[in-house]
């Protein structure tokens, strides 16, 4: 500052001398013509020698600007930046706080940015300074104490659905401040579809529609449901939707709050849950396989299946032989190894074979081979009862396993498959056991 300018009396000061103390003070002044979609940098100094060009496009400074992580400078998914377009049209004076990054550094700097948009034309000078750090370290504390308010709110603003406008919208991933975004409802709908689950879309764009929001929302209303929704980072996760309509006088205001929650770990743990109470419902508690029920279920899919396709399916129950003995002579416990043990023969088997394992009931083990005609699964069955016969059980060596087979019948019924598939299990049992018999 000349000393001119410091020796005058307070009462002297004009616009000029306001004008050159700024040009002198401020750290990065730009000059922005979205209709071209360019800038130019007027001043920069400091950390902004190295942010920002002499001159370059305008909506790569608003993605380097706002569409980078909160906490770091990695970009948002390409997904998430279609929204940069709508971030950076200002009508009125504008101003928030940014955290910014250069490259290589891992703090951020904290910025005030400052928007004055021209009267007349479609510009606006763009004015930044960076904090001292006695207001840095306030920002960052108060940063935090907003960041543990908002907990798991990744997304948040506010819907006149008679105006077809949002505002407030608050993104904590990219920033703790509201965003100024100059975007209609119908238009944001239309642009975060893409990011929802494909499966999700029909349900969002339902549940998000304006008419549907109105017929179902009296004021005070609160309602949420969970779908899966890609993050900034481009992954899916779980999330809740939240909507709630704001409390008015007005009968025919439409305003609404809308959040959208972070549920992921909540709900990989239900599900995770969910699985291991399905996996109790259907399969046998003691080798793993399926239980008697879901195998049944899965022998008539096999019936329905044939009845309905051209394609064959057939079916085999088998017998471990003289099972009785290995539990008299060695015991209950390795009575149930040895089950688990041909279990797991008869499993590995199956999923190599496109088949489905059970277990019928004590030693008994049925397979479903879909795709599979007689023949086929006789061949199957031989293959299996040489791979158990040959097989080392644990502590009794070796055991040999009795099978039935049959091939299922457009006319067939689920006791006439069944029944022939006991009557030739119990003619390869009657034949010295360790045989296969196809009826």
């Amino acid at each position: 500052m000349s000393a001119d300018l410091e020796n005058k009396s307070l009462y002297d000061y004009d616009v000029s001398d306001v004008s050159h103390l700024m040009g002198e003070n401020i750290d990065a002044v730009i000059v922005v013509d979205p209709s071209i979609d360019a800038y130019k940098t007027i001043v920069r100094r400091g950390m902004f020698e190295k942010f920002l060009k002499d001159s370059g496009i305008y909506h790569d400074l608003i993605l380097d600007l706002w569409f980078h992580f909160n906490d770091s400078n990695e970009k948002v998914s390409g997904d998430y930046q279609i929204f940069a377009d709508n971030t950076g049209v200002f009508k009125s004076k504008y101003s928030r706080r940014l955290k910014l990054f250069l490259e290589n550094e891992e703090k951020p700097h904290l910025v005030q940015l400052t928007v004055y948009p021209f009267d007349n034309a479609q510009k606006y000078i763009f004015i930044l300074d960076e904090f001292v750090d006695s207001e840095s370290l306030e920002e960052s504390l108060t940063s935090k104490k907003i960041t543990a308010v908002q907990g798991s709110y990744l997304f948040s603003m506010y819907i006149d659905l008679v105006q077809d406008t949002t505002s407030s919208i608050n993104v904590a991933e990219i920033s703790n401040d509201v965003v100024n975004y100059n975007l209609k409802y119908s238009d944001w709908r239309m642009m975060i579809v893409n990011m929802i689950w494909p499966e999700d879309q029909e349900q969002f764009l339902r549940r998000t529609d304006p008419e549907y929001l109105k017929k179902n929302f009296t004021p005070g209303r609160t309602s949420s449901y969970d779908c899966m929704m890609r993050n900034l980072e481009g992954n899916y996760i779980w999330v809740k939707l939240i909507f709630s309509r704001a409390q008015t006088h007005n009968e025919e205001d439409y305003r609404f709050v809308f959040m959208v929650q972070d549920n992921h770990e909540n709900s990989m743990e239900i599900l995770s849950t969910l699985q291991k109470y399905e996996e109790m419902a259907i399969k046998d508690p003691l080798t793993g396989v399926f239980n008697h029920g879901e195998i049944e279920l899965q022998f008539n899919n096999a019936l329905s299946f044939c009845q309905k396709n051209e394609a064959p399916a057939s079916v085999m129950i088998l017998d471990l032989d003289h099972f009785k003995a290995v539990n008299d002579n060695y015991g209950h416990s390795i009575g149930d190894k040895t089950l688990k043990h041909f279990a797991k023969i008869l499993m590995d088997f199956s999923v190599e074979n496109g088949a489905l394992v059970g277990r019928w009931g004590g030693e008994e083990f049925i397979i479903v081979c879909r795709g599979k005609s007689g023949a086929e699964a006789q061949a199957m069955a031989e293959e299996l009862r040489e791979k158990v016969a040959a097989d080392q059980f644990p502590d009794i060596c070796q055991i040999t396993c009795s099978i039935g087979v049959t091939e299922l019948k457009k006319e067939d019924s689920f006791l006439d498959a069944f029944n022939r598939i006991d009557k030739a299990l119990y003619e390869s049992k009657g034949n010295g056991r360790n045989k296969v018999t196809l009826y």
